[in-house]
């Protein structure tokens, strides 16, 4: 397409760039589908219209606006607009761009961690990567407090108008936090498709009003240089009129117009607007009816510059989806590929070969020069990386009386700001509104609660005020909304300022544990994205008995143990929790770290059963068996039947081997601390160490296994040695009641365990 758009001398060369650009985008996806050899014979897809309504803005953004502190996260689909800019400034080799979904090649979408070009955020969960540079915005204020060193920047946010249907996106926006981050810049595509359609309703202006409301600074690029040209023409007002009280279908079905039909078609019956018309060329008036905003790249320029850092800044950019291809503005072009004719066409539209597709600029051409000086710009230093702080494995405290797992978290965190206060300086907990409920409430009055500034704490001198809300530059305590899935987001980019800025935290995030599906997607990406962290669910499953069904968990413990990046936990005594901590500490802010989830109780437990050896030799050897995934608890004489019990079941698990001793039936009793890691191990995915220690082949006996949770996160324990094996838990929707009652509705009570190794062992 021959652009009429009047084009400033000084960007004749930005042009050029936008136009190679779109072409390589094209080009690399055109390769994966057409060219290289294809033995399944299944689509490997790609976005290729999706693409192109990006190729203006990111242009723009990248070779003229962009500098080396600011970080950017780029739509899923818009992938291989980055992968070619990657390229034209030297950072992705040619090599790459002939794997675009090939194994071990680029990726479907943008990632930080298995791309082999620059990726600022791991985009493609929808509405997750938008949001991720606000998370990322506050986790460089907060290292910036906390010792300096992440420096300044914008966080820019390339997003699809589609992914505004996210609530992630809205529950991101209405956070308090988010008002006063005036880095934080979104720029939607606004190209009013999806997947299936031209959506008939976007309502540009109501979302440009939430926007407003929730104090954004709000930017709309409609219209380019030749419509708002002709707007200045006589009937050029009425024009302007009927277009923007078009719908998207309809303005959409004007771009797959021939010159003639346009002229019947815009009128509708004006004549001040057919007169407009008859004194415009075909070419003209088919560049004018795809001249929006989004595609002008002085529009673009001046939206950058008019920015307000004071404030979120949004950038409503109007486009056309597959603008520039054959495919363009066709209401099913999502998915849709071009062929070989039209690979060319667009080769000779943009100045490219098809035949030769992947050159780069002439060094000394004005292009050339263009992509050398950003590239230059765009350089980072590499940051030196700060090694995580030494932990201590064991605190030493053996806890005793009764309490709980939960209460082992507020209390393990209180005592490393004494045991080790350089790993407690870079401890950062997060909660949504439930810091007290949790047991962060002694940690929390013991470091303050972060804030960018210093907030007067008006009821510090209320002598009633147990959870004193200090909150200052140097707290450690993030509070965040009820929106579970803002906490785990930020959790992830606080868990990655060890990689980007080169500052390991050690951030903690406390969830109730019913509402960690709700959180599981957007901190599973995070994960993915390489931020390392440490999810705390409690209190977790039926023992939550008042409370009710709708807060008892009871597939959290199976979630924990299937998902990739992390370990999963689950200790019965305080001080197996402590440990449990400590070691998922010990795996953040370095290469090859991980994440790991806690699914702690509000059970009292008697301490005592926990029978901590008092030798440092067996007490260490413990130790090394609770962070491994289980230890032996009991060993009888003569077993004839292994009892395994997972966190706070292990109370009515020691209960009915005592009373199955006093019937004469001898009971070996493990007490389960991570079912993942054993089940790693029986997998053959990492050392049996643990696994055959506590499960010995010549100790092999029919096995029931009990937790607060669905049956299936322990069912797999029957195959370490093939035997029988009976495995109880919670398969319904909870009940409110006494502990009592709701354990023997659910077959949890000593009784049932009773019953089953009596079944198991006569069989």
């Amino acid at each position: 397409m021959t652009s009429l758009v009047p084009v400033r001398a000084e960007t004749a060369d930005l042009r050029e760039v936008e136009q190679r650009v779109l072409w390589l985008a094209t080009a690399m996806i055109d390769h994966a589908n057409r060219v290289r050899p294809n033995s399944s014979g299944l689509k490997v897809g790609g976005h290729q219209a999706s693409c192109a309504s990006m190729v203006s803005i990111m242009t723009a953004l990248y070779f003229e606006h962009l500098t080396a502190a600011d970080r950017v996260s780029v739509k899923p689909h818009a992938s291989p607009v980055l992968h070619a800019i990657n390229y034209l400034l030297g950072s992705l080799d040619e090599e790459h761009l002939t794997t675009l979904r090939e194994y071990g090649g680029v990726q479907s979408y943008p990632s930080r961690t298995k791309d082999p070009d620059p990726a600022d955020y791991s985009t493609g969960s929808v509405g997750i990567g938008a949001t991720a540079p606000i998370w990322g915005a506050v986790a460089r204020r907060y290292v910036d407090t906390h010792g300096g060193g992440a420096g300044t920047g914008r966080q820019y946010s390339l997003l699809g108008d589609a992914e505004l249907d996210e609530g992630a996106c809205w529950e991101a926006i209405l956070d308090p936090t988010v008002a006063d981050l005036g880095e934080v810049v979104w720029i939607v595509d606004l190209n009013r498709q999806s997947l299936d359609r031209v959506v008939p309703n976007i309502a540009a202006n109501r979302l440009q009003g939430m926007f407003t409301a929730a104090g954004w600074q709000v930017i709309t690029l409609k219209y380019g240089q030749v419509l708002e040209e002709l707007f200045t023409r006589p009937g050029g007002a009425a024009l302007r009129e009927r277009i923007d009280g078009m719908s998207n279908p309809e303005y959409q079905r004007l771009l797959r117009c021939t010159p003639q039909q346009l002229r019947e078609r815009i009128p509708s019956g004006d004549d001040a607007i057919e007169r407009l018309l008859s004194d415009v060329d075909d070419e003209t008036l088919a560049v004018a009816i795809r001249n929006l905003g989004g595609h002008d790249l002085d529009a673009l320029d001046s939206a950058f510059k008019s920015i307000d850092d004071t404030r979120p800044t949004v950038i409503f950019a109007y486009t056309i989806k597959g603008y520039g291809l054959a495919t363009e503005g066709h209401p099913q072009n999502h998915g849709s590929l071009l062929g070989e004719e039209q690979m060319r066409q667009l080769a000779g539209q943009v100045g490219a070969d098809l035949d030769d597709p992947w050159h780069r600029f002439a060094d000394d051409s004005p292009a050339g020069k263009r992509c050398a000086e950003t590239a230059s710009r765009l350089s980072r230093r590499e940051r030196a990386r700060v090694k995580p702080p030494k932990l201590p494995t064991d605190i030493g405290r053996t806890p005793s009386g009764t309490t709980t797992t939960q209460a082992a978290l507020g209390r393990t965190l209180l005592d490393l700001t004494r045991e080790s206060p350089e790993a407690a300086e870079r401890i950062v907990t997060l909660a949504p509104d439930v810091s007290s409920t949790t047991n962060l409430g002694g940690w929390l009055n013991k470091v303050g609660v972060w804030s960018p500034s210093e907030r007067v704490d008006w009821f510090a001198d209320d002598a009633e005020t147990i959870l004193h809300w200090r909150e200052r530059p140097a707290g450690q305590h993030i509070e965040l909304g009820i929106a579970e899935t803002n906490l785990v987001s930020l959790l992830g980019e606080l868990g990655s300022t060890w990689s980007r800025w080169g500052q390991p935290l050690l951030p903690i995030g406390v969830v109730y544990d019913c509402f960690l599906g709700r959180a599981l997607e957007p901190w599973s990406f995070g994960v993915y994205g390489g931020g390392q962290s440490i999810l705390v669910g409690t209190p977790s499953g039926v023992s939550l008995a008042p409370e009710g069904g709708a807060h008892q968990s009871v597939g959290t413990p199976s979630i924990g143990l299937e998902q990739p990046g992390v370990t999963s936990y689950e200790p019965a005594f305080a001080v197996d929790a402590e440990w449990c901590l400590l070691e998922a500490m010990s795996q953040l802010g370095k290469t090859g770290g991980s994440s790991s989830y806690l699914r702690l109780s509000t059970r009292p437990v008697d301490q005592s059963l926990a029978s901590v050896p008092s030798d440092p030799a067996a007490r260490e050897r413990r130790r090394r068996q609770v962070v491994g995934g289980a230890y032996a608890l009991r060993r009888d004489p003569d077993p004839q039947v292994t009892l395994v019990g997972m966190g706070a079941l292990m109370t009515e698990t020691l209960a009915a081997a005592d009373r199955l001793a006093d019937q004469g039936v001898g009971a070996d009793v493990v007490c389960v601390t991570s079912a993942d890691l054993l089940f790693r191990a029986h997998r053959g995915d990492a050392d049996r160490g643990v696994l055959d220690q506590v499960f010995p082949a010549d100790r092999a006996r029919p096995m029931v296994t009990v937790l607060d949770g669905h049956p299936h996160a322990l069912a797999f324990l029957a195959g370490v040695n093939r035997i029988q094996a009976v495995h109880l838990g919670v398969t319904g929707f909870g009940q409110s009641g006494s502990l009592e009652d709701v354990y023997r509705h659910h077959g949890l009570d000593t009784s049932t365990i009773i019953r089953a190794a009596l079944d198991v062992t006569h069989r």
